[in-house]
């Protein structure tokens, strides 16, 4: 890893950093956005916020940073006077997790798979400022689920995938599925291997969620190019199983030749997934690098 990787790694798992790459986890029509039954989605700066306020329930799917969390949480207060049932994070890193201390205390659960706290804690180790220590207290391994109000949540693990402890979130009735970083729309998707991200169980995950769920199911994305937008369908899950696909598939072809991982990496674009280019933190040669570990595990 070299030293931009590294410090692009530190910056985004440190809970609550302030991520240098605004343009990129910032959206260009902020605010608040319905969808479903009273279920819709918070952007502003970081992870996609999924929400559902209701006049009898009330709830947070990731938290963005601590500025942004406050926001996100005063435009809910306009939308319904209950109070915060939940919280929920589909994974460890900063730009998801760095508001929780903003909710901490204001929600009466704060949940994520077994893994997160875990990994929050590693993060915090590499933080100069300690972190974050507003960890979910409530965990689970493979299922979990809360009535609220009218609506059904539920919170599933599929096995390692962007980190290995991402949760898929679903609300049953809103049939609304949000998906973390399981899906960088379009764009070239971080992949924490330090923190057990699997590229190949990845494009399992996305086969399956797209098999569950209802063809009609509207999906929430971590992170989106722009002009594509951090709502979708099905399809989408497809665009981007199938891109992971074909870095895996790039990497394997090069080992099967005898090629250097550098002769491997050495790629700006794979042709039929161009557009997936966008900014220069993170890119294709960057997953090639990390599918070559993997495959070859380096």
């Amino acid at each position: 890893m070299d030293r931009r990787q590294f410090l692009f790694r530190s910056s985004l798992l440190a809970a609550g950093a302030a991520l240098p790459f605004k343009s990129l986890f910032a959206s260009s029509q902020g605010g608040f956005n319905t969808l479903r039954r009273n279920v819709g989605y918070f952007t502003e700066r970081g992870g996609t916020i999924g929400w559902l306020a209701s006049s009898d329930a009330m709830a947070v799917i990731d938290s963005q940073y601590p500025e942004t969390a406050k926001n996100c949480l005063n435009g809910l207060r306009d939308k319904t006077d209950h109070p915060l049932n939940l919280l929920i994070n589909t994974h460890h890193h900063g730009d998801h997790t760095g508001g929780n201390p903003t909710f901490k205390g204001v929600a009466e659960k704060m949940v994520a798979h077994e893994n997160v706290p875990k990994l929050m804690k590693k993060a915090n180790k590499e933080s100069e400022d300690g972190g974050n220590t507003a960890f979910p207290e409530t965990t689970y391994s493979k299922n979990w689920k809360m009535d609220l109000g009218d609506e059904t949540i539920h919170a599933k693990y599929y096995g390692p995938g962007h980190t290995s402890g991402d949760s898929v979130v679903y609300f049953e009735k809103a049939n609304v599925v949000h998906m973390g970083d399981l899906v960088f729309n379009r764009m070239n998707p971080y992949t924490d291997r330090p923190s057990g991200a699997s590229m190949q169980n990845w494009t399992k995950i996305l086969s399956a969620v797209a098999d569950e769920y209802p063809s009609d199911a509207v999906y929430i994305f971590g992170h989106a190019k722009p002009k594509y937008g951090v709502t979708g369908k099905k399809e989408d899950l497809g665009v981007m199983r199938n891109y992971l696909s074909a870095v895996l598939d790039y990497a394997q072809k090069g080992i099967d030749q005898g090629l250097s991982k550098e002769e491997i990496t050495n790629k700006k674009s794979l042709e039929e997934f161009d557009h997936f280019l966008y900014a220069d933190f993170w890119t294709l040669s960057d997953n090639l690098g990390v599918a070559y570990e993997e495959l070859t595990q380096s």
